[in-house]
């Protein structure tokens, strides 16, 4: 596959915006911009019970705050994109709600995310203002997926006052399929959320590296077999090899593994240059897990990386309880992509101090199954807390 050029970048940027080259109806398969002189078709997949049929490679808006990025993207046949409510404070949203509103609404699907706050006595009428909030901000009046953000626990997943409010969204046409956001006790929360009935998506953090595979990818297709669909993220691993992001993780290889489990509709890396794209782009145009990719990932499973397995093993340690696994995250969100407004957010929402170590003279945390050294990384992300937000975008 040619290098996408500026000047090639530029024009096929240039048609998208006017509407060209987009795909037509979500269902057909996608077409690729023609950047090596040809179409090249994007597999698709169905989303489990939704009705939904969507391209294998989607996008992770996250961290994008140039619509060009999306403009190219969509070009070049992505019909999904994923962002959420507290994604960049909302100018994530907004974007998009920018770049779609002339767009044929048949021609792409968004999907977003709220955290449920289900300590507040206020609970429903704050995630209704959340939700009306997003539409806003899309300028939309619907998304085609809602996320409960982030669950952790499976009194969350099954909680009366979430599923009703899930359901209100739906009955009210905000919200046209209903899921779950979720990095931590996967096998179980999926089967949570199938005894609880009402969701349709579960949109999971899924990667080679995973030592819970065989547990997750069981549940996974127990899922499936009860109409749920699956999207996966957190696929690249944390997208570089170390701290330092000297050495790239080659995100093609990883998405040819995530997609050869045929239970996973769709992935959506987090990209935000047109290289990037292009990276995964030559994924979806060449699906089919190769030699090589098998070789690479193979050397990569031993590295540390950045990505944390969530198993929470590190919580039982640790003399203070510290929500580790979190923590964890937020020092991937910064090292790894390069986000450290998301980083910061996380620890302040979790009310992670600059010194949460302090008095433990000597960390209790000595079994990692990623392999951390726990403690240099909780000192190494934590001080982010007292840094100023304006200096963090």
């Amino acid at each position: 596959m040619k290098s996408i050029n500026r000047r090639k970048f530029l024009s096929i940027s240039a048609l998208a915006g006017a509407g060209a080259v987009v795909p037509q109806i979500i269902g057909r398969k996608a077409i690729a911009a023609p950047v090596d002189g040809a179409e090249k078709e994007i597999v698709t997949r169905q989303l489990g019970r939704t009705g939904m049929t969507i391209p294998i490679l989607s996008m992770g808006v996250m961290k994008a705050d140039n619509p060009a990025v999306v403009r190219a993207a969509y070009n070049a046949g992505l019909t999904h994109f994923d962002t959420a409510h507290g994604y960049q404070n909302g100018k994530n949203e907004e974007m998009l709600g920018v770049f779609f509103k002339d767009k044929d609404r048949s021609t792409f699907t968004v999907a977003t995310k709220g955290k449920a706050n289900l300590k507040s006595d206020n609970f429903e009428q704050e995630y209704e203002e959340l939700l009306n909030t997003s539409l806003r901000r899309l300028q939309m009046d619907y998304v085609d997926i809602f996320y409960a953000h982030a669950i952790g626990d499976l009194g969350t997943v099954n909680n009366p006052r979430l599923i009703k409010m899930l359901k209100k969204f739906k009955d009210e046409g905000k919200v046209r399929h209903i899921g779950f956001s979720t990095h931590a006790n996967k096998p179980a929360q999926i089967d949570e959320a199938i005894a609880a009935g009402i969701y349709e998506v579960c949109l999971v953090s899924y990667n080679f590296k995973l030592d819970i595979l065989s547990e997750l990818e069981a549940a996974i297709q127990r899922g499936v077999k009860a109409g749920m669909g699956f999207v996966a993220m957190k696929s690249m691993v944390g997208g570089v090899e170390d701290a330092d992001a000297k050495s790239k993780v080659n995100g093609a290889a990883c998405l040819r593994w995530v997609w050869k489990n045929p239970n996973i509709t769709t992935a959506i890396p987090g990209f935000t240059s047109f290289d990037l794209l292009e990276n995964c782009l030559e994924a979806a145009h060449s699906p089919k897990l190769g030699e090589s990719d098998i070789k690479y990932l193979a050397g990569l499973k031993e590295k540390e990386l950045l990505y944390c397995q969530n198993c929470g093993n590190c919580v039982k340690q640790c003399s203070k309880h510290l929500p580790i696994p979190d923590i964890m995250r937020a020092y991937m969100y910064n090292y790894g992509y390069k986000y450290p407004s998301l980083s910061k957010d996380t620890l302040t929402e979790l009310a992670v101090a600059n010194n949460a170590c302090a008095g433990c003279e000597k960390c209790t945390v000595t079994r990692c199954s990623s392999g951390f050294n726990v403690a240099s990384k909780i000192a190494a992300i934590t001080p982010i807390v007292d840094v100023p937000s304006h200096f963090l975008a």
